[in-house]
């Protein structure tokens, strides 16, 4: 029966008391916690939710309005890993952005190793860490790094508005070049040095199915993407029409092309032109939304020319034009 239990300390009753140095927990638990904040202020309740709501999509159309640089950037790329000696001593001698190398400890040295520790010392932007095997191993999921493991910052994409920005401060007549599911890095490298060698203000490439600012891509681009921005976008078709809202003539090379690119007398003025892959050319619906779509003639036969080319040859009849 309770309390008439032999053993000693045993509970006989399941009620619990006062606690052994308990202090003045029971006076701080009368206190008062001060007013109860509003609903849109507590945790978990619906009226915070649609608050946090109203707030997100009051940023995502700030982004898209023009809300500041911050709002509007494009997105950016994963950090990238350039691995293997003669893939990192390209990279360095690219010029291609770096922001650790990485040598393995204890490492028999030859002239790539040599060579590539020397660049990026020289470049003094770029840190040297010294890593054990097996951390290069993890870093590259087990690939044939031979010692030496480059890292390369994300990209910083410029939002598709961005680029008739960099146009209204030049004073001069907007020149945009649109790759439409051109997914070579190098082909994308190479339309941004052209860009850059005949005033264009920007290159823009949609977010999925398309080549992106790689090391590869930096490497063709020799130096030039650190002058001409490169915007994507969520949607080409829509961003094509954003540009035609804003008074930019949208000119789609295709081998079926209506007309010559050089009788094309939009290139004078504000223009987009939109280049496609050399298999499949411009997609059905960003074909369609082009206001011209012209050919470059090639007397010699040949039925295409990659994007970069042709991007070139286009870039080169504009900027003869306007001079």
């Amino acid at each position: 029966m309770p309390g008439n239990s032999a053993r000693p300390n045993r509970r006989t009753s399941n009620k619990k008391g006062p606690q052994i140095g308990s202090g003045g927990q029971r006076r701080k638990g009368l206190q008062g916690k001060g007013p109860t904040p509003p609903a849109e202020m507590r945790t978990g309740h619906a009226k915070k939710r649609a608050a946090d709501a109203k707030e997100a999509k009051a940023r995502r159309q700030s982004g898209r309005s023009g809300g500041g640089p911050a709002a509007r950037r494009g997105g950016r790329t994963p950090a990238e890993l350039v691995v293997g000696r003669n893939p990192v001593v390209e990279a360095l001698r690219g010029g291609v952005p770096a922001r650790t190398l990485y040598v393995q400890q204890f490492l028999d040295t030859d002239d790539r190793v040599t060579e590539a520790v020397k660049l990026a010392m020289d470049r003094g932007d770029v840190h040297l860490m010294e890593a054990p095997r097996a951390e290069l191993d993890r870093m590259t999921n087990g690939l044939s790094h031979q010692g030496l493991v480059l890292q390369i910052p994300a990209y910083e994409y410029a939002h598709p508005d961005d680029l008739l920005d960099a146009a209204a401060d030049t004073g001069q007549a907007a020149l945009i070049v649109a790759l439409d599911g051109v997914t070579d890095p190098r082909n994308l490298g190479a339309v941004v040095r052209s860009a850059t060698a005949f005033g264009g203000h920007g290159v823009l490439v949609p977010e999925r199915r398309a080549a992106g600012m790689t090391a590869g891509a930096w490497k063709t681009s020799a130096g030039t993407a650190a002058r001409t921005p490169v915007a994507r976008a969520t949607n080409l078709t829509r961003a094509l029409q954003g540009y035609q809202k804003a008074g930019l003539i949208v000119v789609g090379l295709a081998g079926d092309g209506e007309t010559e690119l050089a009788d094309v007398a939009a290139l004078d003025g504000p223009v987009v032109l939109v280049v496609g892959s050399e298999g499949k050319g411009l997609s059905r619906l960003v074909g369609e939304t082009c206001d011209v779509r012209v050919r470059i003639p090639m007397p010699g036969g040949a039925e295409s020319l990659n994007a970069g080319v042709a991007a070139g040859i286009a870039l080169y009849e504009v900027a003869r034009r306007r001079a």
